[in-house]
């Protein structure tokens, strides 16, 4: 008997969700990531929660309203990860007709569910706070409702909630090898030590990596790929409102400006052919200068790449160009050759889809229990959407020593969880060393032990992204701390 039902090799979102899917239907699932959960493209997403507007000049009707449906469905499951906004764009006198913009939103209205955000709007910028950021002449703007999102978070939570339902999550894990016969015998070398692992089935959603595993590790063909690559640059803050900025960019592309870490503006995406190691991804200064520049052609405040703080980049491979959205898997059986299913691509918004039908190809080697992910809140997230200000206000009454920031901070990352680190305490001296102004030695204990971080970049960019304003000696404390713990 084989130690395992289904394997998964990659612990990016698509890995992570079909983990979380398989444990909760009944299987035996083991996730083996050779670094750390969500640190390759699943931390370089656009972080929103959408049903892709631009899809409508496609005329991609159906894939917008699935995804506005999934859209539905993370607020529902993920509210303190997944959170509405406004976004606002601009109206150009050198792009998009006014009428063209107005059809779009007024379909986009049509084509959501009735899930209680505010339809579409068009503002008038020169009495409305939307235009205190914007050069002029801008005088109309059409303001509408999406989500953004705590991407690598996301990744991460959906691990906790496998691990929960029985999953075994292993990070620091290479699968060295692999042979197939009636089952997969898997060489793994998890943390140094070498080990032997046995599965039914495996998944292959190793992203940038899936061609070289396929050909590496599997010894299998890998199907025509194409690796993508997709950057943000991180800026001071641009604007003081919590709406997201949509720029009509003049090649026809939609550049997104988004509120990012309270001090911070997110301004992306930019994408292109990606050849090389998927492992030492960067953005390039064309694709900097580029960004920048778009949201030159807008913002008041102008920025230059010496401004950008941080960037963002990450890869992944797709079969097709569509694929890039929507994603794409190809599962692989026959007599002697023990099922693969190889899964590329996707965004974030069908994250969740995409890893229910992954799951349910393997319904016909081996029973399970119906489709539930739809339903079941990822963990902290048993509460509405629209409870997130009380949720916030509950942390501060408990908890007196947080700050507003600082309380929905937490509450943002681990929602009803919050509970479990902050626990007893009275003051903050209770929650052990500061690194900081807001990390505390408990929370750091917190993410190692249940969340699987081992160095400090694991809490720094991927549990949170503290790592913006932490200084270089808090940092040294940091790695101090975590190391005495490993």
């Amino acid at each position: 008997m084989a130690d395992y039902d289904l394997a998964i090799i990659g612990g990016g979102l698509n890995g992570t969700s079909v983990a979380r899917d398989a444990a909760g239907r009944g299987l035996r699932v083991i996730l083996l990531e050779q670094g750390d959960l969500a640190s390759g493209a699943s931390q370089a997403s656009p972080r929103l929660i959408h049903g892709d507007l631009a899809g409508l000049e496609r005329r991609a009707l159906f894939r917008v309203r699935t995804a506005l449906k999934e859209r539905d469905v993370w607020l529902r499951i993920a509210p303190h990860l997944v959170r509405p906004v406004r976004f606002a764009i601009p109206a150009h006198a050198e792009e998009r007709p006014l009428w063209q913009l107005r059809t779009w939103l007024l379909l986009y209205d049509r084509l959501a569910s009735r899930s209680g955000l505010p339809h579409s709007v068009t503002v008038d910028v020169t009495h409305h706070p939307i235009g205190d950021a914007l050069k002029r002449p801008f005088g109309t703007a059409f303001e509408y409702s999406d989500c953004v999102v705590d991407d690598s978070r996301l990744v991460v939570l959906n691990a906790v909630d496998a691990a929960a339902r029985g999953a075994d999550i292993r990070t620091g894990a290479r699968v060295a090898r692999a042979d197939r016969g009636d089952v997969w015998r898997l060489a793994v070398i998890d943390r140094g030590y070498r080990r032997v692992i046995t599965a039914r089935s495996l998944v292959n959603a190793t992203g940038a990596w899936a061609a070289s595993v396929a050909d590496t590790v599997l010894r299998v063909a890998a199907p025509p790929l194409t690796t993508v690559q997709i950057g943000q640059i991180v800026v001071r803050k641009l604007f003081d409102n919590d709406n997201v900025y949509v720029f009509q960019n003049s090649d026809g592309r939609l550049i997104f400006a988004s509120p990012y870490e309270r001090d911070f503006t997110l301004i992306g995406t930019v994408g292109h052919a990606f050849k090389g190691d998927p492992a030492v991804v960067a953005m390039g200064m064309h694709d900097v200068a580029y960004l920048c520049e778009a949201a030159n052609r807008y913002f008041r405040q102008q920025i230059a790449p010496f401004d950008v703080v941080r960037t963002v980049s990450g890869a992944n491979s797709v079969i097709a160009r569509r694929a890039a959205r929507d994603g794409a898997m190809r599962l692989d059986f026959g007599r002697g050759r023990a099922p693969l299913l190889t899964m590329l691509g996707g965004d974030i918004t069908t994250a969740r889809r995409r890893a229910e039908r992954a799951v349910s190809e393997f319904t016909r080697f081996y029973p399970m229990t119906p489709r539930w992910t739809a339903t079941a809140p990822l963990p902290g997230g048993a509460f509405g959407w629209q409870l997130f200000e009380t949720e916030v206000d509950i942390a501060r009454d408990r908890w007196r020593f947080l700050g507003e920031a600082e309380a929905r901070r937490l509450v943002a990352a681990y929602g009803l969880n919050v509970e479990e680190i902050l626990g007893d305490a009275k003051q903050k001296a209770d929650l052990g060393p500061a690194f900081g102004p807001e990390l505390t030695g408990a929370e750091v204990r917190y993410l190692m032990q249940r969340e699987w971080a081992r160095f400090p970049d694991d809490v720094l960019w991927r549990r949170t992204k503290l790592g913006l304003s932490m200084p270089e000696a808090d940092r040294e404390a940091l790695a101090a701390f975590m190391a005495k713990f490993d």
